[in-house]
């Protein structure tokens, strides 16, 4: 069975018809590197030599694959998120209790807790950035990827930190509009370093999808619907008045981290709300096993772009080519096919740790999206 037909086209602007979401396995030279580092083995600025080589090599190897969209592969991170909110103001590194909790494995416990009001004068991510730019050239566009405003808000909410965000904020509205003025600010900051696409990654909304997640903040007495309102208005508020020219993605996660997920439930609850937020491009959504629900919530979007996640990043093996053309086939009843572009659900290492596969794994099956999304989109 084939989907080919002659109005299937490819893309000139990200995203593009195969893609990805944007980390990669760290090598081992990397991972030596950073040891050494926090055994005070090396300088900082040695251990930036060797991630500016290691990154080199990235970019040279997602163009060798085919990828038109290229990330630093968060190399100079440890954690998708984290690192990229203690580089904001009045925020610092913490450890805690207990770490996130996935199926059957708990993260390191760090988390971004507060010092003072938040806000954005500069960030180490943007010197990343123009890193990335200038070894990616002109041929392939350098994507940026950071977490979205509302996985920070989610953050400062936690248990362990909420009293330190309660001492610096007395309503909700003020935090808001602090966390969507620092990203604004943090946003034209890398779009002045020559960024024109950022992806905004959002575990949120993955967490909104699942049906104990509601039933147990329910019982909190907290109104499951009004988190939702509040997650929308703060990313809504933080991509607001940005150049036309930039395009800006969201990436839905339902948890990434040593092959492991953290929740499941499909998008019905959240896409009315979450594909109504203004001036984001497209989504990025996890399809690649049936945690994920039906295509039906595709129905939801405007002109937006749906990349669709039908590769896993948390195993080796390849998918059957024709179940991935038959699901494509599917979402095609909700979406125009012109509308459709494919990734793998998440990165290969949302966290330094990584998934339980080999970098050759990784690289094959980016190769195969390339394949299977060729043969659709001519």
């Amino acid at each position: 069975m084939s989907i080919q037909t002659e109005s299937a086209k490819q893309r000139t602007a990200t995203p593009y018809r195969h893609d990805h979401v944007g980390s990669f396995l760290r090598p081992q030279a990397l991972k030596d590197a950073r040891a050494k580092f926090q055994n005070n083995e090396i300088s900082a600025d040695e251990l930036r030599n060797i991630e500016d080589q290691e990154i080199n090599k990235l970019v040279e190897k997602q163009k060798w694959v085919g990828l038109k969209a290229v990330t630093d592969g968060e190399f100079r991170r440890s954690w998708w998120h984290l690192d990229f909110m203690w580089g904001l103001d009045g925020v610092e590194k913490v450890d805690v209790a207990r770490g996130y909790l996935f199926q059957g494995e708990e993260t390191r416990a760090e988390t971004a807790r507060l010092t003072g009001k938040v806000g954005f004068s500069h960030h180490p991510f943007v010197e990343d950035f123009k890193f990335l730019k200038t070894v990616a050239g002109e041929d392939v566009v350098a994507r940026q990827t950071i977490p979205a405003p509302a996985q920070f808000l989610a953050e400062l909410q936690r248990p362990e930190n909420i009293e330190s965000t309660n001492a610096y904020y007395n309503n909700i509205d003020d935090l808001v509009t602090d966390i969507a003025a620092a990203y604004n600010a943090a946003i034209h900051a890398f779009y002045d370093a020559g960024c024109r696409n950022v992806q905004l990654d959002d575990c949120t909304w993955g967490m909104l999808c699942d049906k104990n997640y509601w039933q147990a903040r329910q019982q909190d007495g907290v109104d499951v619907a009004d988190i939702v309102k509040l997650y929308a208005r703060v990313n809504q508020e933080a991509i607001a008045g940005l150049p036309e020219d930039l395009i800006i993605t969201t990436h839905v996660c339902r948890g990434n981290y040593h092959s492991t997920w953290a929740s499941s439930g499909g998008y019905e609850p959240v896409a009315e709300t979450l594909f109504g937020i203004d001036n984001i491009d497209a989504y990025y959504l996890e399809f690649d096993t049936d945690r994920a629900g039906g295509f039906e919530p595709l129905r939801l979007l405007k002109d937006q772009q749906v990349v669709l996640g039908l590769h896993s990043s948390k195993i080796g093996e390849l998918e059957d080519k024709q179940e991935i053309i038959n699901r494509i086939k599917e979402a095609t009843k909700y979406v125009d096919i012109n509308h459709i572009c494919l990734s793998p659900q998440c990165g290969f290492a949302s966290t330094e740790e990584g998934n339980i596969l080999t970098e050759e794994e990784q690289w094959n099956k980016l190769a195969y999206i390339k394949e299977i999304a060729d043969e659709i989109w001519k």
